[in-house]
């Protein structure tokens, strides 16, 4: 079964006082496309948390956030000293000849004054477990709302194709009719010319020219061909897994074939049913861009 590039999941737990929030969204992109919002002290593992979400979404704009509450008394960062002792130097030199108060909140917020503890290897393992952990049950659950948004788009994809064939058998039904109503019209026009010059109608010029006519419109092979392209489609709803670029094509292909038939037709009914044909179509390339 397809699936959507649109999907949701989030995650929440706790551990020793610290709760994550994980939250992993994806929309429609024509490739892989990650944004990945962590706190500061857990960036290190950005590269490891892309490498996970390339190894179960292949296509889709996917945004990870992450957010972090620790309560404990971890949560505080450490000072630099030596940061803080360098800003203030500077500062004092600065204002060596201004009466001026200093304010030793306002210097923790500068660049390099707090920083967050580095985490040993052991550290290290226990947040990345977690955030693997929570991860796989994030995307699994975005993985199930594709899954039941690639149900909803393959129902509407395959009522779209049941519309094509609906009118690609009118018009095959049609085609036979339209040759028939030229010749008709061909011989009474021949006729009318013939007998106001009093002259003798040649019915092999009569068929030469039917026979013409039909090759030149005959859309046989192009409803052939469009069948197929449908059947595929179907088949690729129904059992493809990635199957996105490949129902674009076959959208594509379905498109040029109907307004091949379009163009050799030449006839006003057969022209409704290709506009009816040509919207369907419309509709599938429309829906395909939601497909992974």
């Amino acid at each position: 079964m397809i699936h959507s590039m649109t999907g949701y999941g989030e995650v929440q737990c706790s551990d020793d006082g610290v709760a994550y929030l994980l939250e992993v969204r994806s929309l429609n992109n024509r490739y892989f496309k990650a944004t990945i919002k962590l706190p500061e002290h857990l960036s290190l593992f950005e590269s490891e948390i892309e490498k996970l979400l390339r190894s179960r979404l292949n296509r889709g704009s996917v945004s990870y956030h992450l957010r972090v509450r620790d309560t404990t008394a971890d949560a505080a960062q450490e000072i630099n000293v030596a940061a803080l002792k360098s800003y203030l130097q500077q500062l004092r030199a600065a204002t060596a000849d201004a009466v001026t108060s200093i304010d030793l909140a306002a210097l923790l917020g500068l660049p390099g004054v707090c920083q967050p503890p580095e985490m040993h290897d052991a550290q290290r393992e226990h947040q990345w477990k977690i955030i693997e952990g929570i991860s796989k049950r994030a995307i699994e659950r975005l993985l199930q709302m594709r899954e039941v948004e690639g149900q909803a788009l393959c129902e509407d994809l395959v009522a779209q194709c049941e519309q094509i064939r609906r009118n690609l058998a009118a018009i095959a039904e049609r085609a036979p009719i339209v040759l028939k109503e030229y010749h008709q019209r061909l011989t009474q026009r021949a006729n009318e010319l013939i007998g106001e010059a009093k002259l003798q109608l040649q019915l092999d010029d009569v068929k030469r020219e039917v026979a013409l006519y039909a090759e030149r419109c005959d859309i046989n092979e192009e409803i052939a061909r469009l069948c197929s392209h449908l059947d595929q489609f179907e088949k690729l709803c129904r059992d493809g897994r990635e199957a996105g670029r490949k129902l674009d094509f076959l959208a594509q292909e379905m498109l040029r074939e109907t307004n091949t038939i379009g163009s050799k037709a030449n006839d006003a009914r057969i022209a409704h049913h290709i506009v009816e044909v040509k919207g369907a179509i419309d509709r599938l390339k429309e829906q395909v861009q939601n497909i992974e």
